[in-house]
């Protein structure tokens, strides 16, 4: 029997190096997940360098490469694909930017990037979305409240460019940076700065007095009460997924970046809190697999507790996801590959070029002698090492989907 669905499970940054603290282990080594394991035992195995070995990939460009989408053709910067998983209706040629609430203090120094962590944005969104006014500039936005204190931007009108810097000072202490053109210097990025900067003021001025502000100050919170944007990109153009492969297909994640890149390539967005118990998000999957042949489905903490530097928590969590995985272990005429977008080792807290682990389980895939699913394992895997554009090539012939090369 040969499968025809495909689940895509992407553990977001599993990979990792030696950590000190788990007996010079990774935190997949260390972790109990007979589930994972024994999908490593009964499927073929292997490593997988996201983009390219020696290259650090980051969750959007590896995410597309998984995907099938060459980031070297399709990648126009995080922005856009962010701003489309806040749920705006990207254009081509629209300019996206990743935006998020910071507290300033009167003197107009960043004093919190994140202001006090806020935990809804919807209403401040709002205010924003309704009272800037762009129009001497031929200019329209959109602006949409991510989870917690993330948000995206985006641009619509003549004349736009992404060629332009962030006003994110990545530092507290001091105010936010002045818009400018960045990488060239064209009327267009001149521009696009101007009107950045014009965003950024009026949206200034709307959150000085928001009722919402004025609560969290009496309440002793940081207000929300600057917006700082950067990733710049223009939006590209995507030959739809279910064309480019012949497979219907759905994305499930809470990341909005995720979210926005499958929705982007043609994927039904099933939307998900990053608060949704794993029992619940699996259900989602399943509900999807009824009916779609193809669903990416993106888990995200791994990489939190990886940039955090907490390697027991990171093999804590890698223990939470592999108890949720039965019911999909047990659906029938399911391919299953699992694996991560990137390595982010705890001991560095940020993405590696280290190849990551992948299984592909299913009906009529070969099996190897790998029983357990970890970095050095996976190695000696029958898929030995391969590329993340390999792998839906791969996928699509095990299920009999592709179409010979030649006569």
């Amino acid at each position: 029997m040969t499968a025809s669905k495909i689940l895509l499970l992407i553990i977001d940054g599993v990979g990792d190096r030696p950590c000190d603290c788990l007996g010079g282990k990774t935190p997949l080594q260390a972790a109990h997940i007979p589930n994972l394991d024994e999908l490593a035992k009964t499927g073929i195995c292997g490593i997988m360098d996201p983009v390219a070995p020696g290259i650090r990939a980051g969750s959007d460009t590896s995410h597309l490469s998984l995907l099938g989408y060459p980031p070297q053709q399709y990648y126009t910067g995080r922005g856009p694909l962010e701003a489309a998983g806040c749920g705006i209706q990207m254009e081509p040629g629209m300019i996206g930017f990743r935006a998020n609430y910071a507290t300033i203090d009167d003197a107009g120094n960043v004093i919190d990037r994140r202001a006090g962590r806020i935990a809804d944005t919807t209403e401040l969104s709002a205010a924003i979305r309704d009272g800037v006014d762009l129009s001497k500039y031929g200019v329209t936005i959109r602006f949409e409240p991510g989870t917690g204190h993330r948000a995206a931007l985006a641009l619509k009108g003549s004349g736009l460019s992404a060629a332009v810097s962030s006003n994110d000072p990545k530092a507290t202490g001091i105010p936010p940076k002045t818009i400018h053109p960045e990488g060239e210097d064209t009327p267009e990025a001149k521009f696009t700065a101007d009107v950045c900067n014009e965003f950024c003021r009026q949206a200034a001025e709307i959150l000085k007095n928001h009722p919402v502000n004025l609560a969290r100050k009496a309440a002793g919170q940081n207000p929300a009460n600057v917006v700082l944007i950067r990733g710049a990109g223009a939006m590209g153009v995507y030959e739809p997924f279910e064309e480019r492969h012949e497979l219907s297909g759905s994305v499930v994640a809470a990341a909005a970046l995720i979210a926005g890149i499958g929705s982007s390539v043609g994927l039904r967005r099933v939307p998900v809190h990053p608060d949704t118990p794993l029992a619940e998000q699996v259900s989602l999957v399943l509900q999807e697999l009824a009916t779609r042949d193809f669903v990416l489905f993106n888990i995200k903490n791994a990489d939190e507790y990886g940039h955090d530097g907490k390697a027991m928590e990171k093999k804590e969590f890698l223990e939470k996801i592999d108890k949720e995985l039965r019911p999909l272990m047990e659906m029938p005429d399911l391919m299953i590959a699992v694996c991560g977008d990137h390595s982010t080792p705890c001991t560095i807290k940020e993405h590696s070029a280290d190849p990551v682990p992948l299984i592909i389980h299913g009906d009529g895939t070969r099996t190897d002698h790998v029983s357990s699913y970890d970095e050095i394992s996976c190695a000696a895997g029958a898929l030995c090492r391969i590329r993340g554009g390999d792998l839906m090539p791969i996928l699509l012939d095990l299920i009999d989907k592709t179409h010979k090369y030649g006569a």
